[in-house]
């Protein structure tokens, strides 16, 4: 009882800080009142506070135990009440400071920078107090800028400067601000772009969008990612970090998740169970065999058309304490002198190491 009054102490400001923010949103909005820009309409670095009680969620890591704790989130001058949680899988288990999830209650971010906003990824800085991990985060914010290049069937994401305040005064090294990503939800996505969530535990070949295709499984190879798989799925929906959208009867795939990439380079990262490479750095092409080749050359060619505005979005994202920006461009740009120099190499050995070869 001790411990759990503790506990009720430290969070009660927030709470009722919560309850009165929530019982403010339901008064009308007056007049003169103007809906804020979408929250990934901009690409300006969003400055945050976020409070709560950081030290019990932190310790939420198993799924069983994640609930939902009521937080603060500042900018500028507004304030708005928002639920966290912990979530996330692998990183749960690799990073001190886990991934978290934002739940908007209806009407409380009216006239914010989060309004329509309901349930929101965040990526956070994985450990406190080590650059190499905040630099991990940016590298991976590339990867998502770059594939919204590739494709507008993408998930845009917002980069974020967080002040974390933990009411609980358990955790360390939260004293500066960190860099971090909200993730566009699918919801919103597919509202944008007139398609529709696909929940499924699995996906015909012959229904994915071919296009679409071609260009994520070449993405996957620039980026030097090989953690993801039209096939396998570690729950009840496919696939492994591949969301899947309907339109026009067509299923488009998505890709999320590329902190296993060669581009981030995590020092917990490995090349996927089964891929013939050392080391994430190493590129090795896991689309599937049933891509015809002149579809997976017509996907290689739209990338490579894209080499300057990729490249200069590389050397063009931030980075902390003393790595440097140029070896994030250099590392993407091997992948074009590879793609330029030898386009028809690089194609044969795509369908050599292509994935399900009878």
């Amino acid at each position: 009882m001790a411990v759990e009054s503790g506990i009720l102490h430290e969070t009660a400001p927030i709470v009722r800080r919560f309850v009165a923010l929530a019982l403010i949103s339901l008064l009308p909005a007056t007049a003169t009142a103007t809906a804020a820009a979408g929250l990934f309409d901009s690409d300006e670095v969003l400055e945050i506070r976020l409070s709560g009680p950081l030290g019990t969620i932190s310790s939420d890591r198993k799924d069983a135990e994640r609930q939902e704790h009521p937080f603060i989130v500042r900018t500028g001058d507004q304030e708005v009440p928002v639920y966290v949680r912990v979530r996330g899988k692998s990183r749960t288990i690799h990073c001190e400071f886990p991934p978290l999830r934002l739940r908007f209650e209806a009407g409380d971010a009216a006239g914010t920078v989060f309004e329509g906003e309901e349930k929101l990824k965040l990526v956070t800085h994985c450990r406190s107090g080590r650059d190499h991990y905040e630099n991990n985060l940016l590298d991976e914010f590339t990867a998502y800028r770059m594939f919204n290049l590739v494709s507008d069937m993408s998930y845009r994401v917002r980069l974020l400067r967080v002040t974390y305040e933990d009411t609980d005064n358990e955790l360390e090294k939260l004293g500066r601000p960190y860099y971090a990503m909200l993730l566009e939800s699918d919801d919103g996505l597919a509202q944008r772009t007139g398609a529709s969530v696909l929940k499924v535990p699995g996906v015909i070949y012959s229904r994915l969008e071919p296009g679409q295709t071609a260009r994520m499984s070449v993405f996957h190879y620039l980026v030097g990612n090989t953690d993801w798989s039209l096939v396998a799925a570690p729950d009840e929906n496919c696939c492994h970090n591949v969301d899947l959208l309907e339109k026009d009867d067509a299923v488009l795939p998505i890709p999320y998740d590329f902190d296993r990439s060669g581009l981030v380079n995590a020092k917990y990262a490995k090349p996927a169970e089964g891929a013939r490479i050392r080391k994430v750095t190493m590129r090795l092409y896991r689309g599937y065999c049933r891509s015809p080749i002149d579809e997976v050359a017509a996907g290689l060619d739209a990338i490579v058309a894209l080499r300057k505005p990729i490249v200069e979005l590389a050397r063009s994202v931030p980075v902390v304490g003393k790595e440097s920006a140029e070896e994030r461009a250099q590392y993407i740009d091997r992948f074009f002198e590879e793609a330029v120099d030898d386009r028809e190499k690089l194609l044969k050995r795509f369908e050599k190491d292509c994935i399900g070869r009878r």
